[in-house]
């Protein structure tokens, strides 16, 4: 239906129906997104059920681009379905593949600084005039042209929703125990000193000012997806740029490129504010990190989305660099919640770029399946609890199925061989394709009763036997419930 739709809004501006309509993967937000290709012209089809924002799309996008502001241009819009507008098409490549393609250059020169590479220098260019498109953005006064349309201006309320966002989405599904009462006392005095931003340092708040959605085409940019934006601090856009978890940015880029915005946006009032950007700028990149991780729970552990699920490593890094530059330090159980999701990011980190990764769990019945942090679904399970227990026996129970006595019992009685047996002749065969077809994950779970003795040999068992039959993949091996952890065949790339 929503093509048919495309179909007729298209023809009704262009006079001719297109060659063809592409859908294109979807990102955080609910939108939907079509490339419509006639010849060698496309333009992008978006459907919203929000109609609200769409109209503050539509007349944002008209109003910069009026002020010189590089956005997309609103070529048509359906009145029999208000849902869908057609906008101008900006192109596949986002600011985001740009600065990943500088880091594979770092790589491959072998020069040891990525920096320094041809790739750097365009990411440089790029990002001063994504920097400068910013500026003319925050200070166009569109949040005023057009502030019935907007979300209402960031405020207390909308900051005690992104703290308990982050709340409800990571830290509670992540098992860290917490006070609270405590934790809601440091959301109010945090609360208290973000809404601490002088009337010079308020303007348009992009709110998802993220290299995803700086559009690219050779020299110049065009910025996507403002919808969200409000009146607020500007400094959240620039960290939210500049400290995205994906992007990697080195500590010094981020300084090169943060000081650059200073005297740009300076220059932009006729006043000097560096020195109050500055000292605003911790205390907003610890708040954007907190944000991203709750997005990241939602959207990733939730809703399974893979890149999100991806970026919570690089989150969690972030946020260990800010907790060690004693930014969290007035928040103690803040703090200490923040230290505690510190920890856990290697469950988290589970696959190497480019390079398939076997990830085999042994775990108990009685507390659930593994978490897949993949994104992807699937791979085996397997259970164990149809062979004899040796848990069973006062002997084994401060054991593990690691350890030679339980060993000596399971193959002593001969199960535990044939059951692994018909387990590679299942996982092999999957492991083989999945190499040969480029994928990077395949999980595995062995599952007994209290994860401590059958399923821990069988999942040691197995890690071993893939690392030596396939020395090409990274495998990883946690038994779960004994909190141990190895790994196999590790690149360092």
């Amino acid at each position: 239906m929503e093509i048919k739709e495309i179909i007729k809004l298209y023809k009704e501006w262009a006079g001719k129906e297109p060659e063809r309509v592409e859908k294109l993967p979807g990102a955080g937000s609910s939108r939907r997104y079509y490339r419509v290709v006639d010849g060698l012209n496309s333009v992008i089809a978006t459907y919203s059920d929000d109609l609200k924002e769409n109209g503050a799309f539509r007349a944002m996008s008209d109003y910069l681009r009026k002020k010189g502001v590089s956005v997309p241009k609103i070529l048509a819009h359906s009145v029999a379905t208000p849902e869908l507008y057609l906008q101008s098409d900006h192109g596949g490549e986002c600011m985001l593949d740009v600065i990943s393609s500088m880091h594979k250059a770092g790589k491959d020169s072998g020069r040891g600084s990525e920096d320094s590479t041809e790739a750097a220098q365009r990411v440089r260019g790029l990002m001063e005039e994504s920097i400068e498109q910013l500026v003319k953005i925050q200070t166009s006064g569109v949040e005023t042209e057009v502030a019935s349309l907007l979300a209402a201006p960031f405020c207390r309320r909308q900051i005690l929703w992104d703290l308990n966002y982050f709340k409800y989405e990571f830290l509670k599904p992540s098992g860290v125990e917490f006070d609270e009462d405590k934790l809601e006392d440091d959301f109010d005095r945090y609360a208290d000193q973000l809404q601490k931003v002088p009337e010079e340092l308020t303007g348009f708040m992009y709110r998802d000012f993220q290299s995803r959605n700086i559009m690219v085409e050779g020299n110049g940019v065009t910025l996507i997806d403002f919808q969200g934006g409000r009146r607020g601090p500007v400094v959240y856009d620039i960290v939210s740029l500049l400290w995205q978890a994906k992007a990697r940015l080195s500590a010094e880029m981020r300084k090169e490129f943060f000081n650059q915005y200073k005297v740009i946006y300076s220059e932009k009032i006729g006043k000097n504010v560096a020195d109050e950007l500055e000292r605003q700028l911790p205390q907003f990149v610890l708040f954007r990190t907190l944000q991203v991780l709750g997005a990241y729970g939602f959207r990733g552990l939730v809703e399974k989305k893979a890149h999100f699920i991806e970026s919570i490593p690089d989150a969690l890094v972030n946020l260990e660099e800010l907790l060690d530059a004693g930014v969290a330090d007035n928040y103690p159980e803040l703090k200490r919640c923040c230290e505690a999701l510190v920890g856990q990011r290697e469950k988290y980190q589970t696959s190497q770029p480019d390079l398939l990764t076997v990830e085999i769990y042994s775990f108990s019945y009685k507390k659930g399946y593994p978490a897949d942090y993949s994104g992807n679904g699937g791979g085996f399970m397997f259970d164990c609890r149809g062979m004899h227990n040796p848990g069973r026996y006062a002997e084994y129970k401060p054991l593990t199925g690691l350890d030679r006595p339980v060993i000596d019992f399971l193959e002593e009685r001969g199960e535990v061989q044939k059951f692994l047996a018909a387990a590679e002749a299942l996982v092999d065969p999957a492991v083989a394709c999945y190499e040969r077809r480029g994928f990077n994950r395949l999980q595995v779970g062995f599952g007994c009763t209290g994860g401590q003795h059958r399923s821990v040999y069988c999942a040691q068992h197995l890690a071993e036997h893939i690392a030596e039959k396939f020395p090409g993949v990274h495998v990883v091996v946690k038994h779960r419930e004994q909190g141990i952890y190895s790994e196999f065949n590790k690149i360092n790339r």
